[in-house]
């Protein structure tokens, strides 16, 4: 037995509009109390990058889930399940599965090698001026292209809930969101950003699990009545069979092939994921912190199941489609078919924490990068103290805040979800081969990682201005244009494996050899923790 619930009109939204920024104001004023307060502790480097390394694996693990489940795990990945049905739902098993490749190969390895940032693990036992700034101009590429998704999710979510359908004023709304997201940066440091995280995480994954029990009890706790419905209101028989978005063609197969391989890679290159590691005083803790997420990440795409193909049985395609923000408008049109203008107001205001919590990551991650690595380690060669480092980490902030608004206006409107893709796939392309070439090859060399980092990160980033996704197309970034020669959406499926065949090829072409002491000295490290400690608490 089914419940009947009124159908979805988007021009009652805009009768919400006081009550929806009310949240939000609520939330931005209890989340900025948290990170003042968190930002009295911050005195040292480590304060400011790590948290003092003083969160423990489950706190640590739900912060990881906060950073991962971003705009793209419930706005994106909702609204391509619903409109493109099992097709949409591979986002949700790629983003999964990505954590077992997190946890097994680099995960504690790199707990034990580095200090603040992927850059101190890849120079350890390479040359550290070339290597440095080529993992951090990787850093700051993927963090930009993360950065993107999430401001381009924060238009569509308040354009939504104000009813703004106007350029200009979605414009206004990323510039808002990017104030905000420095603030809480130049605030609260790692510290405060964390906390920030902890509480979205615990508020998305409960508001997920009340939006999954709802539409569950609507169909009587069937799933297959629930299917039934997405394929009755969508008049489209295929919404369950593989091939809506892709397989209709050679090309989109073997664009699939690459989204997949870019989604399950890409986690254990993200940056933004891989610094959380250094949060946590030991590598046991480390450990826990990756076990705790996975089965926080695992319950939560579990839900964006039902909520997809819930979106697709009541709200209904077309209505998705039609409404402000397209696509990523799925989650709170259904929040609104469920529970009127308060449960849109509340999933809304956890969207957006979500989005401020994911982007803040991002800018600490970014700015620590430049700092750390570029400033203090090439630049002043070493001779930086930490008050001057963590300066020059808050001013990167400001700078990459306003990167990251201009370039979220400019990729408005398009699927949260696809656009992180391209942030997995250039990540895996540009940091995971020499990640792994570091940890596991002794014979691997500065030249080899230097041709792995910057062929990976080009191929990538060209691969991806010259596809469909930036010109040809309607839904492309600039739709009047056409210079797409790369027919695939996703560059992974060449970036990647070019990215490993370039540090191969530039390791045995290289004649000079590393120095064997810190190879063995990393080696022990990474798989022991012994020397590890003491390294990190400097």
């Amino acid at each position: 037995m089914t419940l009947m619930v009124p159908a979805v009109n988007v021009t009652d939204l805009k009768d919400t509009t006081l009550l929806n920024m009310g949240i939000f104001a609520v939330f931005v004023a209890i989340t900025m109390v948290i990170v003042i307060r968190a930002s009295r502790n911050n005195k040292t480097a480590a304060d400011y990058y790590a948290a003092g390394r003083s969160f423990t694996g489950p706190q640590n693990g739900t912060a990881i889930a906060g950073d991962y489940l971003s705009a793209a795990s419930f706005l994106g990945i909702t609204g391509a399940i619903a409109i493109n049905g099992y097709d949409g739902f591979m986002y949700s098993i790629g983003f999964l599965v990505a954590w077992l490749v997190a946890l097994l190969l680099v995960a504690e390895l790199l707990r034990n090698t580095g200090k603040f940032t992927m850059a101190d693990v890849l120079s350890f036992r390479l040359k550290q001026r070339p290597v440095r700034i080529a993992a951090a101009i990787s850093t700051l590429a993927v963090c930009f292209f993360y950065l993107l998704a999430q401001m381009a999710g924060a238009g569509s979510l308040i354009s939504l809930l104000l009813g703004i359908s106007d350029w200009g004023g979605q414009a206004l709304v990323i510039v808002v969101v990017g104030a905000l997201m420095i603030m809480y940066v130049l605030i609260g440091g790692m510290k405060g950003t964390t906390w920030v995280q902890i509480i979205k995480a615990m508020l998305l994954i409960a508001g997920a699990a009340v939006m999954t029990f709802w539409v569950l009890a609507i169909y009587g706790f069937n799933l297959s009545d629930l299917l039934g419905g997405a394929v009755e209101t969508s008049g489209n028989p295929n919404m369950l069979n593989p091939g809506l978005q892709y397989g209709k063609t050679e090309t989109s197969k073997l664009d699939f092939m690459s989204l997949g391989l870019a989604l399950v890679l890409g986690t254990a290159a993200l940056p933004h994921v891989l610094m959380r590691f250094y949060t946590v005083p030991t590598a046991k803790e480390a450990r826990k912190s990756v076990v705790w997420s996975i089965w926080l990440i695992g319950i939560f795409y579990l839900f964006t199941l039902v909520l997809g193909y819930g979106a697709a049985a009541l709200v209904g395609a077309d209505t998705i489609k039609a409404a402000p923000g397209g696509v990523n408008s799925a989650a709170p049109l259904l929040a609104f078919h469920l529970g009127g203008p308060l449960l849109l107001g509340f999933i809304s205001a956890v969207a957006f924490a979500t989005i401020l919590a994911v982007v803040a990551g991002l800018t600490i991650t970014a700015a620590a990068s430049f700092a750390h690595d570029i400033y203090a380690s090439v630049i002043a060669k070493g001779k930086a103290d930490a008050d001057t480092e963590v300066k020059v980490a808050r001013r990167t902030v400001v700078v990459i805040g306003l990167l990251a608004i201009a370039g979220g206006i400019f990729a408005n409107g398009q699927n949260v979800a696809f656009l992180v893709a391209l942030a997995f796939a250039v990540a895996a392309s540009a940091n995971l081969p020499t990640i792994l070439y570091s940890l596991f090859w002794r014979r691997f060399t500065t030249q080899g990682a230097l041709w792995s980092m910057y062929g990976g990160l080009s191929a990538a980033i060209i691969l991806i201005v010259l596809s469909p996704v930036v010109s040809g197309s309607k839904t492309s970034m600039i739709p009047g244009a056409n210079f797409a020669i790369f027919p695939l959406s996703n560059p992974g499926i060449v970036s990647i494996p070019l990215a490993f065949f370039l540090g191969w090829l530039g390791t045995v072409l290289d004649k000079r050899k590393e120095d064997p002491t810190k190879q063995a000295e990393m080696e022990v490290r990474s798989l022991t923790g012994v020397g590890a400690e003491k390294a990190t608490n400097h």
